[in-house]
């Protein structure tokens, strides 16, 4: 992958597209220093969304690599290691960095979204600004981070560097426009392709374990206090939570064995198994901001990087999802639905690390029992299954977008669409965009957004209002629970009022326009619903969350035809669905059945590339590889899958 990334070097917009725990920390390093040196830029920003990640940029000896120049910051410019919040002081510090004559300076998001708020972007002009955790910036015109960084291109005298190993942001939000995102060289690199480099690390295994009653009568069932953990208690606001967090993470020391007090040094709790092991567990939950930041220092002190015994458990709520660094966890566990792929992603890579003698790496998901049946969920998790193990092969998989028309705007289809039947202006019709799947309804009655930002909204935005009006408590409970309730006063009154309060800027007419869009977005989300639960109402009260955000990703991975259940165990009250091992062989099956579907060749093509692939073979020693950089060789690979999947559906190839 930096090999990959080095031959980039010279582009002025990057993008680097790899699993977490890849290197590319390390690969960014190589191409700033090139950059300082050889391409006369004078100064790197590197820009990560937590403090906790800055120490993936403390200093590092290349030199021993071979390397011509070792990776320094000077410790006043690492800002994610200076007490305080992101505000004022360390606002200032950018502005002082940019006066100096240093040449590297980290800092938060937030810190470099102040500092452009306070100073503009002409003052970053002729440097390099590096993006951690690029899923962060958003088209959305709500992002500030992906607007400074529109800005940052349009007046095109900075060099970008944005890195990511989940690029989805939201799971349904854009990360940046198309024409923006075409401005960037990609370098793409898999898990498939990270496994296959480890010495050590070989399998990760996933399991969904679902119960009955307070998860903290259960978490012991699937804490393995011998295995290196981070554990993500659940959100307040989610179902699993008991609403008392603190409380929580007591009980679940309670359960692990007896407290001996807390490490006056690092502000681990000292908990003694049942076996006589002394466990330290670092909690990042406590409400004690200076503890907290005890506890977190601790765990980024680089001294310790290496050192296995440093810490056992990591409890957490929100933090320690991305671009936290802790070689040794063996377990991610996570208590809660997460119905955010790019989050779950995230949280895998915190387990998938390389590091001496661990060979396999866990991810669990323990949810509350769905109020659906066996066969239901079992279909649900293989479909997030699929998605995941696309997702860690850096393939799209989120749910086409859908974009509404009024019924008989034209007599004439839309160019580009293909209509299932033909075009036919007397039926309600749908078209598809074959390359980008954009689906297109023709809906009576439905208003034509007037200005350029009103289009963008209902191009873009109709999930975040769904997602809103969803989330809308009083609108969920009256929806729920008021037999009174007339059906149009939610969706004209509530979201109407969700739509004034996220786009105050447009006119009555286009928020109307937008609200119109929404609703019609909500219809189709309910009656996607109502197919996939055989009924029911999607303001009813049932435990669905599971299935329901499977939703944003089945309708593209229902078509792959694969099975990545393993097994179905009984577990607890109710049972765990275990996935077979997301191992080298299996994501690059999974590969190339993606890759059988999205080619695009005739039969006669394919045969003959095979034919071609054989003499590779024969040459090279080894097929053509779907991940390799060379296209040729790449679209040798795609023939053999496509084959591969012509003979699997009966046909003769």
């Amino acid at each position: 992958m930096q090999e990959r990334v080095w031959l980039k070097r010279g582009e002025q917009y990057l993008l680097i597209k790899s699993p977490p725990a890849s290197g590319k920390s390390r690969a960014l390093m190589f191409v700033a220093l090139d950059k300082l040196t050889n391409q006369k830029l004078k100064q790197a920003i590197i820009v990560v969304p937590e403090k906790s990640i800055g120490a993936s940029f403390h200093d590092e000896p290349l030199s021993k690599f071979g390397f011509w120049a070792d990776w320094h910051v000077e410790p006043k410019w690492n800002l994610c290691d200076a007490p305080g919040g992101d505000n004022g002081g360390k606002v200032e510090a950018v502005k002082k960095f940019l006066e100096s004559s240093d040449k590297v300076l980290v800092c938060t998001h937030a810190t470099f979204r102040f500092a452009v708020e306070k100073f503009g972007v002409e003052v970053f002009d002729d440097r390099l600004i590096a993006v951690d955790e690029f899923h962060h910036v958003s088209s959305s015109e709500d992002s500030r981070l992906g607007e400074y960084v529109r800005q940052l291109m349009a007046r095109g005298k900075t060099h970008l560097v944005a890195m990511t190993g989940s690029y989805f942001r939201g799971d349904a939000e854009a990360v940046l426009h198309a024409d923006d995102e075409s401005k960037f060289d990609t370098v793409t690199y898999t898990y498939y392709e990270q496994l296959n480099g480890y010495q050590y690390l070989k399998r990760l295994d996933i399991g969904y374990y679902f119960y009955a009653g307070p998860y903290s009568d259960t978490i012991l069932k699937v804490l393995n206090p011998a295995e290196k953990t981070i554990l993500h208690i659940p959100n307040v606001n989610a179902r699993e939570s008991t609403k008392d967090k603190i409380r929580e993470v007591e009980h679940i020391l309670q359960e692990l064995g007896e407290w001996q007090g807390a490490d006056p040094n690092t502000g681990f709790q000292l908990v003694k198994a049942k076996d006589g092991k002394v466990l330290r567990i670092a909690d990042l939950v406590d409400d004690d901001s200076a503890k907290r930041e005890k506890v977190a220092a601790a765990l980024r002190d680089p001294t310790q990087k290496n050192n296995r015994e440093h810490v056992d458990i990591i409890i957490a709520l929100g933090m320690a999802k991305e671009g936290f660094d802790w070689i040794w966890c063996e377990h991610a566990l996570t208590v809660g639905y997460r119905s955010s792929l790019t989050e779950i992603v995230q949280i895998i890579g915190r387990a998938t690390r390389d590091a001496p003698g661990k060979t396999r790496a866990r991810f669990t998901n323990l949810i509350a029992e769905p109020d659906a049946s066996e066969a239901a969920v079992t279909e649900a998790v293989n479909d997030t299954l699929k998605a995941i193990a696309a997702s860690l092969l850096m393939e799209q998989v989120l749910a086409p977008r859908f974009e509404f028309k009024p019924k008989y705007a034209t007599n004439e289809p839309t160019p580009g669409l293909v209509y299932d039947g033909g075009y036919d202006p007397s039926k309600c019709n749908v078209g598809v965009h074959p390359d980008s799947g954009m689906i297109q309804l023709e809906i009576k009655g439905l208003s034509e957004p007037k200005t350029p930002e009103a289009v963008r909204i209902c191009r873009e935005d109709l999930t975040e209002l769904v997602t809103a009006f969803v989330q809308d408590k009083p609108a969920m409970e009256r929806g729920m629970f008021d037999t009174e309730l007339v059906p149009e006063e939610l969706t004209q009154v509530r979201m109407g009022k969700i739509v004034k309060e996220k786009f105050p800027n447009l006119d009555e007419e286009d928020q109307e326009t937008v609200r119109q869009h929404a609703v019609a977005a909500l219809n189709l989300v309910q009656q996607a619903k109502k197919t996939l639960l055989g009924g029911g109402d999607i303001l009813d009260a049932r435990n669905t969350a599971l299935i329901d955000g499977v939703r944003k990703f089945a309708l593209s991975v229902r078509e792959l035809d694969i099975d990545l259940i393993d097994r179905i165990n009984p577990f607890g009250e109710a049972y765990a669905i275990l996935a077979k091992a997301m191992s080298e062989e299996r994501l690059k099956l999974v590969a190339e059945v993606i890759a059988a579907r999205r080619v695009s060749m005739t039969l006669d093509e394919a045969r003959e590339l095979a034919k071609r692939a054989k003499r590779f073979k024969d040459e090279k020693g080894r097929l053509p590889a779907l991940t390799a950089a060379d296209p040729w060789e790449k679209r040798m690979a795609e023939g053999i899958a496509f084959l591969q999947r012509k003979v699997k559906e009966g046909g003769n190839a």
